[in-house]
């Protein structure tokens, strides 16, 4: 602590992300990061770009990208937002459309940067517990409230929601804004994206770092209408008007485009998500419907915390949350066959 910090550094609890350490032979999968590797034209569409032009400051608007976004999704390019990571869209949407009278709402299980950015930015907020299937109830959410925001599929459960159950929580809130989080909906679930069309007060946010493999680029995006795309232009020109460079605007475009590949990789977790699932419910382990690239599984003979500790003496790092009710769980990061077989064989060590 300083005497020169502001009065609301004192009171901020930051968000933690996921260990990155440094071990020799170790199996990663506590970030949810792809196993796969970036498409081959997004590389060669960023060694491309590594060029003379970098003196020159990046297309503000990142057009480029924005059409190759809208392409793929069957939309207008402005309905289509731009940031560094999903986590700067979701920071810019906290500030321009969350913030109201009313508290946010949100699952009390849920992504841990939401309550971050309710404290950073001092926005009122109330959490709504799930179920005791650790699934979302939305009856639950039919209450005042100034916003909504929720994941789909949720993290760190992995359970998804169905597409109309989406529709009929935007739909029974006309004058609030909703916010889906689809940070892992291409691995299993049904995007809310064509329904923006329909509904004017519900955004919906995608990155580049789970399905297309560019967790170290840090591109996300937001897709609605005009309106709520134009309050996070606001905000992001009261802010940085630079966000995405040169190398990054290029490479997220050329990822978009290659469905090929896209539809390729994300099978292949799917695939791997299915047998690691199996495998665990066959060694004891209860083990939450997952829609996203993990898995968010508890032992009833061995605590989540030993678990974790157990695994990563066999250099194989997972994600364990010491928060009530899920404190027995670990998140389970999909990786390659050959690196999910050595969490099994490690699982079968310690159980």
């Amino acid at each position: 602590m300083s005497k020169f910090w502001s009065p609301i550094v004192a009171t901020l609890k930051p968000y933690v992300a996921g260990e990155q350490p440094r071990i020799q032979n170790l199996i990663k999968l506590n970030t949810n990061e792809n196993p796969y590797g970036p498409s081959p034209k997004a590389i060669a569409a960023m060694q491309a770009a590594v060029a003379d032009s970098l003196k020159l400051y990046p297309d503000p608007s990142a057009l480029a990208l924005r059409q190759s976004i809208a392409r793929f999704h069957g939309v207008d390019v402005d309905e289509v937002f731009v940031g560094n990571g999903s986590d700067e869209v979701l920071a810019h949407a906290f500030v321009a459309l969350l913030k109201h009278d009313k508290p946010l709402v949100y699952p009390d299980i849920t992504y841990s940067f939401y309550p971050t950015y309710c404290r950073l930015f001092g926005i009122q907020a109330e959490e709504i517990a799930l179920k005791d299937d650790f699934t979302i109830d939305l009856a639950d959410y039919d209450r005042p409230c100034g916003a909504i925001i929720l994941p789909n599929p949720n993290a760190p459960t992995g359970i998804g929601l169905p597409l109309a159950a989406i529709e009929a929580l935007v739909a029974a809130h006309p004058d609030q804004p909703v916010v889906v989080d689809e940070a892992y909906i291409d691995f299993g679930g049904e995007s809310a994206i064509p329904l923006t069309r329909k509904y004017d007060n519900l955004l919906v946010v995608h990155t580049l770092s789970k399905s297309r493999s560019l967790a170290g680029l840090r591109v996300g995006y937001a897709i609605g209408q005009r309106p709520l795309i134009d309050a996070l232009e606001r905000v992001k020109d009261s802010f940085n008007s630079y966000p995405l460079d040169r190398i990054a605007q290029a490479g997220a475009a050329a990822a978009i485009d290659d469905r090929e590949w896209f539809d390729e990789m994300r099978g292949k977790v799917i695939d791997t998500r299915e047998r690691v699932t199996g495998a665990l419910r066959q060694r004891g382990f209860e083990v939450l419907p997952s829609q996203a690239n993990f898995v968010f599984a508890r032992h009833p003979a061995v605590s989540g915390e030993a678990l974790a500790r157990g695994l990563r003496e066999r250099a194989v790092l997972v994600r364990h949350f010491a928060k009530p009710r899920i404190s027995d769980f670990l998140r389970i990061t999909i990786g390659t066959p050959e690196e999910c077989d050595r969490l099994i064989a490690a699982v079968e060590e310690i159980v």
